[in-house]
Order: C-alpha cells, then sequence, then structure tokens
C-alpha cells in the first residue's frame, strides 16, 4: 500500500463549549498519509459554496464516502463530489434540497448514487445529473411526512432531534441498508426482513469485506456480522487492546480493512458539548487523558494496536472515511 487517503475536515479556531456540532468546522480536506514514514499531504482542501450551505458559520467537512477502483465519492453536509484518482479531478457534483447533514455516498452503478440524508432520517438513490429516483424514510414512515418537499433543507442548519439518525448505506446484493444510529442497528430498505441488531452500541460504518459486514461503534468497538446469516460473530472492543493507555480513544468512526486480523480504524477527539454530555458512553468514559483525532491499525485476532497516526498534527481535526491510496 502506497498509503492512505483520510476523509475528514479542519476545526474553527477559539471555539467555545456552547459551539454546537453543525458550526464546528470550517474546511472540508482530504489528506494522503504515508503510514511508514509519517508523511502527509494536502490533495484537497474545499468549501462549500454559500447557496448551497446554511450561513457562512455553517460547518464544511468531508463525511463518510466510497472509493470505486479510481473513482472517489465524497460527501459534504449538503453535497456529493466524484473525484478521479490519483490527480483528484472533480467530475461530479451533485448538490439536491433533500441533502442535510448527509452522512455518506456511494454508488449503485456508473450512473446511480446513494446518500444518507440525515437530517431527514432518510435514503435517496438520484443520478449524476440531479435527478431524484427513489426516497425512503429509515423508520419506514412516508419520506415526507414529517418534512416539507417546498423547503430547500441545505439551508436549514439542523433538523435535530432525529428519531433515527442513519449513518452509513451499504449494499446486499440488489438490497439496500441503512446502520441507524438511535436504534442500534441496519435496517433494510428494499425488502421485508429483520434488521441487523448491532446492540452494544450507536453504529456508524458498515464495510463489506469479503463474507463478512464491519460495524463500528461509536464507544470503540468494532462488530462483525457474518454476512450470510446476518448474526453478530464478533465484537472486538478496541478500549481494552488500545496498549492499556486508559485514554479516551475518541469517537470512533472510520474503518479500512487490510485482511482477515488488521483494520485501520479512525478516531475524531470528543468535545464536551452540550449535545454530547448526554451520551452516556462519553459521560462515563472522560478520563485525565484524552487522544488527539487519530488512525489506530489493530490486529483483531492478536488483539494489539500496531500503530497510530495523530491527524491533528496533520491539520485535520474529524476523521469520516480511511482509504487505500494506491
Amino acid at each position: 500500500m502506497k498509503g492512505l487517503y483520510v476523509l475528514g475536515g479542519r476545526q474553527r479556531k477559539a471555539l467555545v463549549k456552547t459551539e454546537e456540532e453543525w458550526n464546528l468546522y470550517e474546511r472540508a480536506l482530504i489528506l494522503q498519509i504515508d503510514p511508514e514514514t509519517g508523511a502527509s499531504s494536502v490533495r484537497v482542501d474545499y468549501t462549500t459554496p454559500l447557496e448551497a450551505r446554511a450561513g457562512t458559520e455553517a460547518s464544511v467537512l468531508f463525511k463518510a464516502g466510497t472509493r470505486q477502483g479510481d473513482t472517489l465519492y465524497a460527501c459534504t453536509a449538503t453535497e456529493v463530489l466524484i473525484y478521479k484518482l490519483p490527480d483528484f479531478k472533480l467530475i461530479g457534483y451533485v448538490s439536491l434540497p433533500c441533502f442535510n447533514d448527509v452522512h455518506h455516498v456511494c454508488p449503485i452503478d456508473e450512473d446511480r448514487l446513494l446518500a444518507v440524508s440525515t437530517g431527514l432520517d432518510m435514503v435517496v438513490e438520484f443520478t449524476r445529473q440531479g435527478e431524484v429516483l427513489r426516497q425512503w424514510n429509515v423508520l419506514g414512515e412516508e419520506p415526507w411526512g414529517r418534512f416539507s418537499k417546498a423547503v430547500d433543507y441545505r439551508r436549514v442548519a439542523s433538523t435535530k432531534p432525529h428519531p433515527s439518525h442513519p449513518n452509513y448505506v451499504f449494499r446486499l446484493g440488489e438490497d439496500i441498508w441503512v446502520t441507524r444510529f438511535c436504534q442500534k442497528d441496519a435496517v433494510c430498505l428494499t425488502r421485508s426482513t429483520s434488521p441487523i441488531a448491532i446492540d452494544v452500541e450507536k453504529p456508524h460504518d458498515g464495510v463489506i469485506w469479503e463474507d463478512r459486514i464491519y460495524f463500528t461503534t461509536v464507544d470503540g468497538r468494532v462488530v462483525i456480522v457474518d454476512r450470510d446469516t446476518l448474526q453478530v460473530s464478533q465484537v472486538v472492543d478496541l478500549n481494552l487492546i488500545d496498549n492499556g493507555s486508559r485514554a479516551l480513544l475518541g469517537w470512533c468512526r472510520g474503518l479500512l480493512v487490510l485482511d482477515e486480523a488488521r483494520v485501520w480504524v479512525g478516531f475524531t477527539r470528543v468535545r464536551k458539548t452540550k449535545l454530547l454530555e448526554n451520551l452516556n458512553w462519553v459521560k462515563h468514559a472522560f478520563r485525565d487523558v484524552e487522544k488527539p483525532t487519530h488512525l489506530a491499525l489493530y490486529d483483531l485476532s492478536a488483539k494489539k494496536c500496531l500503530q497510530e497516526i495523530d491527524l491533528e498534527s496533520c491539520g485535520m481535526n474529524i476523521v469520516f472515511s480511511i482509504f487505500p491510496a494506491e
């Protein structure tokens, strides 16, 4: 592996505890990092145009994306950007009024894409030209039951609280699944079947690798599910194998599977805002030592942390996705 691409953002300076997450970040960043040398470079430094966000103080960052061959699909809270690798030439752009707090984008084929519009508890299927094909409310309700089609939700700072807060969309065969933060599961949107229960904590990523699905939970666990049975086969608590440091790892989000044992995992430093004070795992986990926003390479079989990379020293304060830079 030549290195890693890391998607996230840079935090504003001089923040106070009362700041909300929807105005914490000022730039969307994609870094390329060489794990062997520690060298890093900024490949994309981006800000959302004012017409596609809720004012000058609205957060701008890259959330969870998808790499498919030499194409990288990235998203901000209100946009989908498509880059051709390795030069990061922008080859596609979509911004829709139903995009609010978008958390993940992935392609279905060369023309169709899926995006998780977290602020509307919705998954949207659309074309590269911006035509909306299908929309699903992740709780099985009417997609527009709680919201209005007449509103441009890109201009709305926040729609919280969210009854579900979906995070990450993935496909099993022709079926579309999405992780649901509040329900601690992943649910199928295209047919009636039982959800994948991720009971240990609130999930984020749902990364398919061979016959497994890897989920992260925000408190620092990797939940491995058998792709055929859709049952949990293993839960690895990274807090217990993190070199015994007892430091708070951070908000766990971002996952790259290398092989059956090794995974890269992203952690974002937890800001003690009013919102996070209500999350039990954060409230009970704060310790004297807190790690910076970082990546960690784990051997899940040997229960070892093999390497850590400090992202704050590279200018990144929040991480959402990790991809191979081959």
